[in-house]
């Protein structure tokens, strides 16, 4: 029998207990190449109609200066995921078939959350890599096919589970086809592929694209893939899984990352002329579709009120955004210059929108600056996870700025990169882009005519006001060489002193 002293604790514990408020679900979606100014919420000219994000606008906070780490896929999937800037440790994306870029050791978001008590699942792209050569089978080599070589479907044994992909690193299910344009082309399930792939990738074999090329990497592929399958199965997957939480004892945390609008460009036919942007407009009105039937099953479910819905993507839009802006006047990056891999502001400013009910407020709008690299630290703050000092190195707790306008400004500085040899930094209004150019695709002479952009005027470094210069027209390195040199310093001692994270600054860090 319990003495009455460890009986009164062991009630005051259950109590303490049951008062506890229960941990907030989390749906994190990602959007793939969509532009800063595709969303109404952010361009209310934009001439593609996004109603379930408006909504997420309307009903959360809306962030005006939310980052990626990167101007390209891979590397901000891994920022995103882990809290850390990818220039640490990698500059470009993967290609297929290639392994995973997250150590086994590092911590990432899913893994820090599992520890809390959450389900963790993913569903969509991954793009971080997996190990392919444990299920290549011995003495295998590529084909030839003209000039180049191509794994075929016969260089590995599909019965055997594929190591080190989402499953390695947090997420106790996955449910995609990695990338929905490299091999392989069929569906993955956790660390097994559904069905073994049997022949080469046939684009002829598909519906044709709708809009640019398919982008495609030649590889193994199942007869009878269908790519325009991608959004409605992963859709399909992602109501499901809410509903199985609907009565779950813990929490979940659900990672939805979409192929589009990143190419192939392939909206269903029931989103065509959905848009005035073309197909482009009318995938991203597919995928706000997508997005509706998220949030649609969040609320069937009851689970709405106690869950926080991120959304963001992961870099800007690709360069067809230029020919699409002269033929229905609709520029994607919009009010900002450049796109996809650029150091300007179109590269990796992003839409960013928050909503938790009963801490975010509806309709609130921060020019705050933030980043995807900050979700982890700010997550750990809402679950009551303790981060290491070896883990999300760059990653600032939002938690404040979430809950109140009213609080001093959290991050101040980021640092942007896509490629090794060109920086750009940010601090307070001012970027100094370490480069001649902020281009990192070809720079479209004919949209800097139509849209007011002087010539190059050659200079080393670009400098720049964003708060007077938003659209970045008017290079002030020249009239400002001591805030050049001040910028400089401050880009090259983030990058070298290993951390960014204000938690880190009062903490032992090893070399």
């Amino acid at each position: 029998m319990k003495t009455l002293p460890g009986f009164l604790a062991l009630c005051l514990a259950t109590l303490a207990q049951a008062a506890e408020p229960p941990k907030p679900n989390i749906l994190l979606l990602y959007a793939d190449d969509l532009g800063y100014g595709d969303l109404r919420a952010y361009n209310p000219a934009s001439k593609i109609p996004t109603p379930h994000l408006d909504r997420l606008a309307a009903e959360g906070l809306r962030f005006t200066d939310g980052h990626s780490s990167s101007g390209i896929c891979t590397p901000s999937r891994y920022a995103l995921l882990t809290g850390r800037h990818h220039w640490r440790d990698f500059h470009l994306h993967l290609e297929a078939f290639e392994g995973s870029v997250i150590k086994p050791e590092r911590l990432t978001l899913p893994e820090m959350l599992r520890a809390q008590g959450y389900a963790t699942a993913h569903i969509g792209k991954w793009h971080l890599g997996w190990d392919w050569d444990a299920i290549k089978r011995p003495g295998a080599e590529p084909r030839t096919t003209g000039k180049n070589k191509v794994w075929g479907p016969e260089a590995f044994d599909w019965s055997k589970p594929i190591p080190d992909g989402p499953l390695a690193h947090g997420f106790d299910s996955y449910f995609g086809d990695d990338v929905i344009n490299f091999p392989p082309y069929t569906w993955i399930e956790n660390d097994h592929v559904l069905a073994a792939p049997d022949t080469l990738l046939d684009t002829k074999a598909f519906k044709p694209v709708k809009e640019g090329t398919w982008g495609t990497r030649p590889g193994p592929m199942v007869t009878g893939w269908n790519p325009y399958q991608n959004i409605p199965e992963t859709t399909r997957r992602g109501v499901n899984y809410i509903r199985s939480r609907q009565n779950a004892q813990e929490p979940f945390f659900l990672y939805f990352a979409y192929p589009s609008p990143h190419e192939p460009i392939i909206p269903n036919d029931a989103f065509d002329g959905k848009s005035g942007a073309g197909a482009y407009g009318d995938s991203i009105v597919e995928t706000d579709a997508s997005i509706g039937q998220l949030l649609h099953a969040l609320d069937e479910a009851g689970l709405a009120q106690n869950t926080i819905v991120i959304f963001s993507a992961d870099n800007g839009p690709e360069w067809f955004a230029y020919p699409r802006d002269k033929k229905f006047g609709h520029w994607s990056s919009h009010p900002l210059r450049g796109a996809k891999r650029d150091l300007y502001e179109g590269g990796h400013r992003v839409p960013f929108l928050v909503k938790w009910p009963g801490v975010t407020t509806p309709g609130r709008v921060s020019d705050a600056l933030v980043s995807q690299i900050d979700l982890m630290a700010t997550l750990a703050s809402v679950t009551g996870a303790a981060l290491p000092a070896d883990a999300a190195e760059d990653s600032h707790d939002l938690l404040p700025l979430l809950r109140s306008a009213e609080v001093a400004p959290i991050r101040t500085t980021h640092v942007h990169n896509t490629y090794a040899k060109a920086w750009a930094i940010r601090h307070g209004d001012w970027l100094l882009i370490e480069a001649a150019t902020g281009y990192g695709s070809a720079q479209n002479s004919d949209w800097e005519s139509r849209h007011g952009y002087p010539a190059d005027d050659d200079q080393a470094v670009e400098l720049y006001n964003l708060r007077q210069d938003l659209a970045q027209k008017n290079n002030l390195a020249a009239a400002e060489p001591a805030r050049v040199a001040e910028l400089s310093a401050l880009a090259k001692t983030i990058r070298t002193r290993g951390h960014s994270a204000p938690r880190l600054f009062s903490q032992t860090r090893l070399p």
